[in-house]
């Protein structure tokens, strides 16, 4: 007799979609914990321009905690410190494992799709330490001369990696340089009768113009907050403009602004579009998926998720 496999929901969509609203109302209705997956919600300090869910840190749990929810992978790491795909995965896996001997509800939510891949396919991450000189030197580099280096290195991993993330097209061309090419990171290639868990993935389906909106929006509501001096804080307790431009979107423009680079008016304009660009980037990612399941309303995807149970 086979041993059903343990359920895990994956929420998805765009950048302002509401994915982290939605998690955590599923986590409350059928006993969840949460798995962020979000390349910079890891950071501590990376608030108000991540965007992470008003909440406090538990030493108790050893998790953040938001509306009573527990939130894995929040504030994991320092500013500056390397963590990417690799520490994610292994993170996330000890985590599920953990949650599911809980008798709780794996739920991965998040907007670093790239990250949620690496579990809902079970990828493989190469595993090549970081060379800093050669990062030193991609660093001095734009993200069109890194894009382009890339597509001469190995030009089908550039098909479909994000041109615009300047630490994505680094740690590709590094992964180039050890081995030849970034090997496809593809489904752990063994034909077993029982998979290792069974996923419901979700995505939240906004219409652009309705995203476009809710993008202003939050923008708006998060330079009230304080994003700005976010960044000032970090910069002055010792966070180079360096990184913080690489890190990217609201901390790359914010960064430009206190340098003098850029005005106030346009610095919100540029990072605006450029918050657009990423959510489009974000959708034709999602879309090659056809496993998501997109749905608008939160009794649709409540009803879902019960069926799934």
């Amino acid at each position: 007799m086979q041993t059903q496999a343990p359920k895990i929901i994956v929420v998805m969509g765009p950048t302002a979609s509401g994915k982290s609203g939605v998690a955590i109302k599923l986590a409350q209705k059928f006993n969840g914990e949460i798995i962020s997956a979000d390349s910079r919600q890891v950071y501590k300090g990376l608030d108000i321009g991540s965007g992470k869910v008003d909440g406090v840190w538990s030493m108790e749990h050893g998790a953040f905690v938001s509306e009573n929810v527990l939130h894995h992978l929040i504030d994991v790491a320092e500013p500056m410190e390397d963590y990417n795909i690799s520490h994610f995965k292994k993170d996330a896996e000890k985590i599920i494992g953990e949650i599911i001997g809980r008798g709780k509800i794996p739920i991965i939510c998040g907007g670093t799709n790239f990250w949620i891949d690496s579990i809902t396919n079970n990828t493989i991450i190469p595993e090549v330490a970081p060379d800093e000189l050669l990062r030193s030197m991609l660093r001095s580099k734009t993200t069109e001369e890194l894009f382009e280096e890339l597509r001469r290195l190995d030009p089908e991993r550039a098909k479909n990696i994000d041109a615009k993330n300047p630490v994505r097209l680094i740690r590709a061309i590094e992964i180039c340089k050890a081995l030849g090419k970034v090997p496809k990171l593809s489904v752990v290639s063994c034909k077993l009768s029982v998979k290792k868990y069974d996923f419901l993935q979700i995505g939240i389906k906004t219409e652009r113009e309705e995203l476009n909106a809710k993008i202003q929006k939050r923008l708006n509501e998060r330079f009230d907050e304080g994003m700005i001096q976010e960044v000032e804080s970090l910069q002055k307790n010792g966070v180079t403009y360096e990184w913080l431009e690489r890190i990217g979107l609201e901390y790359r423009w914010i960064s430009r602004f206190l340098q003098d680079k850029v005005g106030l008016d346009e610095m919100k304009k540029l990072l605006y579009f450029d918050i657009i660009h990423f959510a489009k980037r974000q959708m034709t990612w999602l879309k090659r998926n056809k496993d998501i399941i997109w749905l608008d309303k939160y009794e649709d995807i409540e009803k879902e998720v019960k069926n799934f149970l």
